[in-house]
């Protein structure tokens, strides 16, 4: 699939001649000779459009190659497919189900899921973190400081609070004096203010205001954070949806 790709670089960047095209290649020249017909023929222009991938490429290009016997020949849109899995309440069952509605004939489940597992590999999506509209926030410290000089003289490195939401990567910074509880809890009601609500969840790193002792299985969790402060900032905020 990548050939055809190739073929038309070599062509349209590099000017190579056909038969120096199909030495670089590996394959014949009457191949090359057939690759850039055909694509003339669809009125491809170089550079290929960005949506337009390498299963798509040669689909457009060898249409009947593409169209095993007895099935319904849809390629499913992996990349919509992959953006759908962000919002709220969407599974790859249930997109596969929306899938078939249109095209009955189409892909069973598991080779959905499988064709779809390649397309995140081959894009190097690798273990994709499927994150739902309004369930996470992830809440750290940046490793970088900054440094804050006061008007008497005095200088600080201000650490930098980071929160990011799981589905938007929407985004809140702030700065603040230390690590401390109260800075931690401090930028939490700030951040609450600024998203305008909260998720399901918050989920920090192995910050000692938040996890007292990390461990894989059973983390110790600071229950001055948990227990007192964060349950009264989330029951007094509006779920973000």
């Amino acid at each position: 699939m990548k050939r055809i790709r190739e073929v038309l670089r070599l062509h349209h960047e590099l000017n190579f001649t056909q038969a120096e095209i199909a030495q670089s290649v590996k394959i014949a020249q009457s191949t090359v000779s057939d690759y850039l017909i055909k694509t003339k023929k669809l009125g491809l222009a170089w550079p290929l459009p960005e949506y337009l991938d390498d299963i798509a490429l040669e689909t457009m290009c060898f249409p009947l190659a593409n169209k095993p016997a007895g099935k319904n020949q849809f390629e499913p849109d992996f990349s919509h497919i992959h953006n759908e899995l962000k919002r709220k309440g969407v599974t790859l069952q249930l997109l596969w189900q929306e899938y078939t509605i249109a095209f009955p004939q189409g892909l069973r489940y598991s080779r959905f899921c499988d064709l779809y597992r390649d397309w995140a590999k081959a894009h190097k999506i690798w273990m994709p973190q499927q994150h739902k509209a309004g369930e996470k926030i992830f809440v750290d410290y940046a490793g970088m400081t900054v440094s804050i000089m006061n008007t008497d003289g005095t200088s600080f490195e201000a650490q930098i609070f980071v929160a990011t939401m799981g589905a938007s990567n929407y985004t809140y910074i702030e700065a603040t004096q230390s690590q401390q509880l109260h800075d931690w809890i401090g930028s939490h009601v700030r951040m609450f203010t600024f998203f305008g609500g909260c998720t399901r969840c918050l989920v920090p790193d192995n910050l000692k205001s938040g996890v007292q002792l990390s461990h894989r299985y059973e983390p110790e969790l600071n229950q001055t954070y948990y227990g007192e402060h964060l349950t009264v900032l989330v029951f007094q905020a509006t779920y973000l949806e």
